[in-house]
């Protein structure tokens, strides 16, 4: 007989050792930057630039929470921007509200979800009639949010804005 004793002691396997880490790793990432997929900082881009700054311009709007559970500041909701704020045939990305606001058209405004519908990366910015995320380089159009170049396969949902004189607000 060869000096090898069988194991019949209930320790652990490398396999139930191996799926206890892997349900902690999986529970712990699941835990709570708000599902924004951009971290906790907000800076999906990369480029340093505060979470509360609309892209390419600096704020003026106050420190506030996403637009997904955000307090109206008033009967008609907190301001994100004047209309002369949007360029015509363009748009801005307001990163803090995740936001996205943009002029078609003279006086023509919509507001989309800043969070691509890919893989919820911020969208970056607004250029040649589009939105775009430069995660993967999904565009979508800014008349409605339909995309225009994948890998998104779903339009960026629409927000609710009001537009009262000068005053562009998140309701």
């Amino acid at each position: 007989m060869t000096g090898t004793i069988p194991c019949t002691s209930p320790r652990a396997t490398r396999r139930a050792a191996l799926l206890a880490a892997g349900a902690a790793a999986l529970a712990a990432g699941c835990g709570g930057n708000g599902g924004g997929g951009a971290g906790a900082g907000g800076d999906a881009a990369g480029d340093g630039s505060s979470p509360g700054t609309p892209s390419g311009t600096p704020s003026r709007t106050p420190s506030g929470t996403p637009s997904d559970t955000a307090a109206p500041d008033g009967p008609a909701g907190r301001e994100l921007a004047t209309t002369d704020d949007i360029p015509v045939g363009g748009g801005v990305v307001f990163r803090e509200e995740k936001v996205v606001v943009t002029q078609p058209e003279q006086g023509d405004f919509k507001a989309f979800s800043a969070i691509c519908t890919h893989q919820s990366c911020l969208v970056a910015s607004v250029s040649d009639g589009t939105v775009d995320c430069a995660c993967h380089g999904s565009r979508f159009r800014i008349t409605d949010g339909s995309v225009e170049r994948g890998p998104a396969t779903r339009a960026l949902p629409a927000e609710r804005i009001t537009v009262e004189g000068n005053s562009i607000r998140l309701t």
